[in-house]
């Protein structure tokens, strides 16, 4: 099934997923996940992300890897507001987003111009879980002023600073 993915032919791979099934053999977390690879190569996300809820249904636990590959998917295509949502839902089903997951909707939601959605990913996190790094402020900030919200970006500066963290230069603030 991973060779007829890799290779783009996602209907060959969808009738062998489908032929487990009749065989009464259940595909596992692997099969899922490398059809949803399968799926976002061929940009079709939407398609994957249902997949992902077949999976759930099915009382799969996926693991941060599968949800990372629609995660980078979604972000790619500007589907922000859902990756944020999946990063939400992925601590309810049992698989605790991590600093590369979180950074990842920051840096989407920056570079889409939407920094105060940015924001609020950034100040979710510690009680997620998952405490800011240097690369989660330096691409809030960054986004920020690219928005020319510099009072707003001088704020989590001054956090970031507060926290410990050494900045680069930021050119917003030479």
């Amino acid at each position: 099934m991973g060779g007829f993915c890799l290779n783009g032919d996602l209907s060959i791979a969808y009738k062998l997923f489908n032929k487990m099934f009749e065989r009464d053999v259940v595909p596992g977390i692997e099969s899922y996940k490398v059809l949803m690879q399968g799926l976002c190569r061929k940009n079709q996300v939407n398609k994957a992300v249902d997949l992902l809820e077949d999976m759930l249904n099915k009382g799969f636990v996926p693991n941060l890897l599968t949800y990372t590959t629609l995660l980078i998917s979604l972000c790619s295509k500007k589907k922000l507001m859902e990756a944020y949502k999946l990063l939400c839902r992925m601590k309810v089903k049992g698989c605790n987003p991590d600093i590369v997951q979180y950074n990842m909707v920051i840096l989407g939601f920056c570079r889409k111009e939407r920094a105060m959605d940015a924001v609020k990913v950034l100040k979710d996190m510690p009680s997620n879980g998952c405490l800011q790094n240097l690369v989660s402020y330096r691409t809030l900030v960054g986004g920020l002023c690219d928005q020319g919200m510099f009072e707003e970006a001088k704020k989590y500066m001054e956090e970031l600073l507060l926290k410990g963290f050494s900045p680069f230069s930021f050119s917003c603030f030479s």
